[in-house]
């Protein structure tokens, strides 16, 4: 008697111990589930916070764009761009102002696909690319290396912009565009940015979308 009882109370001892280890596992299985579901609940309003901060950086940076491309460029001379002239001749024209910001040109374009020119090119090409929505940068001797180099690098990154020596300009630096242009100190100056922004296929484009390639090239 005595020893079927101790082999019962031992069976009953074993099945309440595996109750118990099933009971703890379960519970760990709970909090293992609990804390995957806080850890993925954490990532994912990482991940989205992370793209709604990324979203709105980008949606700022545009508005900032947007609002220095829609701002006067200070210094900026104008023309009217109605009164420059727009055929195609094939003899010199005088132009009243250096470099020249539109008017009568060439029947070739000047190739201004981000293209930087180590000589003086013929400014009646050159017209004809402001006329198809092109940024010109242009320099005299007084102008520092480092801004030359710095330039040439931005134009030669930006399609429908190019950039050439002017000798006798006044300024050191320039950017023209049609009916358009701005003296500026240094390849740093932030006009310089605004400008591009705001002329480079913009607004005062005549002929906007025109090719800027097989033009001519020096």
């Amino acid at each position: 008697m005595g020893s079927a009882k101790n082999t019962s109370k031992s069976a009953n001892d074993r099945r309440a111990r595996i109750a118990e280890m099933r009971r703890a596992e379960r519970s760990r299985d709970r909090r293992n589930r609990t804390l995957a579901i806080t850890l993925s609940a954490v990532v994912v309003a990482g991940v989205v916070g992370f793209g709604a901060f990324v979203l709105t950086k980008e949606s700022d940076d545009s508005d900032k764009e947007k609002a220095a491309a829609s701002a006067p460029v200070a210094g900026e001379k104008s023309w009217d761009a109605k009164k420059l002239g727009r055929d195609h001749v094939t003899r010199r024209v005088d132009y009243p102002m250096n470099p020249p910001v539109g008017g009568d040109h060439d029947a070739v374009w000047m190739n201004c696909d981000g293209d930087v020119y180590d000589k003086a090119i013929p400014e009646v090409n050159a017209v004809h690319s402001l006329e198809h929505g092109a940024v010109w940068v242009t320099y005299n001797g007084e102008a520092a290396d480092a801004d030359i180099k710095a330039l040439g690098s931005k134009v030669d990154k930006t399609p429908y912009s190019l950039m050439s020596p002017v000798a006798d300009q006044k300024g050191a630096l320039m950017l023209s565009a049609w009916g358009k242009q701005v003296t500026v100190k240094s390849a740093k100056d932030p006009r310089v940015n605004q400008f591009f922004s705001k002329y480079v296929q913009g607004p005062q484009t005549p002929e906007p979308g025109a090719a800027c390639t097989q033009g001519r090239d020096a």
